[in-house]
């Protein structure tokens, strides 16, 4: 458990992190700025509060439903090395899914929240349901498959409280996301924000798979020994070359 509850935590940071570079998380980061809220009439400081609020209510609900599943798989009693072998198998698919290798485009599910709410409600209304969109992981644009793994390590650990964890740390690094807009006072520090987003998009990009590679060695390694996680890991650094030539081809914007 104790291996797949850290791992979870590490790809679900990742993922996180990777999900702001979607078209829903950056027009969050247009949408809501110490200079668009002051246009309309509300604080940045409390919007992005309840940003984040909202952000982990939606992460652990996310962790909410994998804990039933982990509660679920529980009652099977599972050894660890099958447990670990199958979040290895799972890894591995979701790491050929952001290299494109298995005929599904990223981002996957092209949803993005209601900006009407922006025109409609109070700050903190947009701002927790915001949130709780973005933090649920899987209600906007999933720019990784990584998400899908965070979901399959919290389930496979089979300890619902490890679940929660999982979903929260998501939801909590998805949500903080709003505050890189904190600088955003005027149009240009606003562009200036957006530029160096572009320019470590790439990096998000290939750390989302080299996260989903790094998991599966790992979790091969541990079920299956020392020569499997070998072979991985030689394939898997071959695939992280191919991708970092070449990032706009090999793993999807």
């Amino acid at each position: 458990m104790q291996l797949l509850l850290v791992l979870g935590l590490l790809v679900a940071t990742v993922a996180a992190i990777r999900g702001v570079w979607s078209p829903c998380g950056l027009s969050m980061l247009s949408s809501i700025t110490p200079m668009t809220e002051a246009g309309r009439g509300n604080r940045f400081a409390v919007t992005a509060r309840w940003f984040v609020v909202g952000g982990i209510v939606g992460g652990l609900t996310l962790g909410a439903l994998a804990a039933g599943g982990a509660a679920l798989l529980s009652l099977a009693d599972l050894s660890d090395q099958v447990r670990w072998g199958i979040a290895a198998i799972v890894a591995l698919a979701t790491a050929s899914i952001d290299l494109g290798v298995l005929g599904i485009e990223l981002p996957i599910f092209k949803r993005q929240v209601n900006d009407a709410w922006l025109r409609r409600y109070r700050g903190w209304v947009y701002g927790a349901g915001f949130g709780w969109q973005i933090g649920f992981g899987v209600a906007t644009y999933i720019m990784t498959a990584g998400v899908f793994l965070t979901i399959a390590l919290a389930v496979l650990g089979a300890s619902p409280v490890a679940a929660v964890a999982i979903g929260g740390t998501f939801g909590l690094v998805r949500g903080s996301a709003v505050y890189l807009g904190r600088s955003a006072t005027s149009p240009a520090a606003l562009g200036e924000v957006h530029a160096r987003l572009d320019a470590f998009g790439p990096t998000a990009r290939l750390a989302a798979l080299v996260v989903q590679l790094l998991a599966a060695v790992t979790l091969a390694g541990a079920a299956w020994g020392l020569g499997p996680a070998a072979v991985l890991a030689v394939a898997s650094a071959a695939a992280v070359a191919v991708a970092n030539r070449s990032p706009r081809d090999a793993v999807h914007a």
